[in-house]
């Protein structure tokens, strides 16, 4: 049955934003008092789940509604630092042009995201934003409801186990980025529906996949 609609993650998926995150995140670090990421530390956390990168980073989980605050201020300040990946918008706009409504569901705030995104904002029809850490499933469920299509209708294509967790929470297909935060390896061993490793990937499966069905 082809995909009638695609839920999108921003950080990591379409918008570059690792390298801004390792810029900043020693000193949230310090504001919030958790662990500062040492340059080792980088690849065995790309590794790890989201529960255990709080666990070996120290981050209490009652900070985490202010840290989320205070990273979308952050983000706010660097927008124009953080472009989106190469074919993005030509990705997005082959997906409409082929009937595949768009959502977008981040962590990040409304306002953040449409000033990434540039002209691509517009070819979104549902935003839903300021997800919590471990609140996306339930964003997954609302967006779905939103564009009136049944669940086995929608995939959610991510970057981080936290992404293909909340996708099959929600019961919609998942799609896996290569190119993102967590590791690819940790990714597969998952199992997403879809593993991409290149962007134009996205647009030619979901459009094959269309056709078929």
């Amino acid at each position: 049955m082809p995909y009638s609609l695609a839920i999108f993650d921003l950080d990591g998926t379409l918008a570059d934003s690792f390298p801004w995150f390792l810029r900043t995140i020693n000193d949230v670090a310090d504001r919030f008092g958790f662990r500062r990421v040492a340059d080792e530390d980088i690849e065995p956390l790309r590794h790890a789940s989201s529960r255990e990168i709080l666990s070996r980073l120290e981050v209490p989980l009652w900070k985490l509604p202010a840290i989320a605050r205070h990273a979308r201020r952050l983000k706010a300040e660097a927008a124009g630092e953080i472009p989106l990946f190469a074919g993005v918008e030509t990705m997005l706009r082959t997906l409409a042009e082929n009937g595949v409504q768009l959502a977008l569901v981040t962590s990040d705030s409304e306002a953040n995201a449409r000033e990434k995104l540039g002209e691509a904002a517009a070819l979104f029809a549902h935003y839903d934003c300021s997800a919590s850490l471990f609140g996306k499933a339930a964003k997954f469920r609302r967006v779905v409801r939103r564009a009136g299509v049944e669940p086995n209708r929608a995939i959610a294509i991510g970057d981080e186990v936290r992404d293909i967790e909340a996708a099959r929470t929600a019961g919609v297909a998942c799609g896996a980025v290569s190119w993102g935060y967590a590791a690819p390896a940790a990714l597969r061993a998952l199992g997403p529906d879809h593993m991409f490793e290149r962007m134009d990937e996205i647009a030619d499966a979901l459009c094959r996949i269309r056709r078929v069905g």
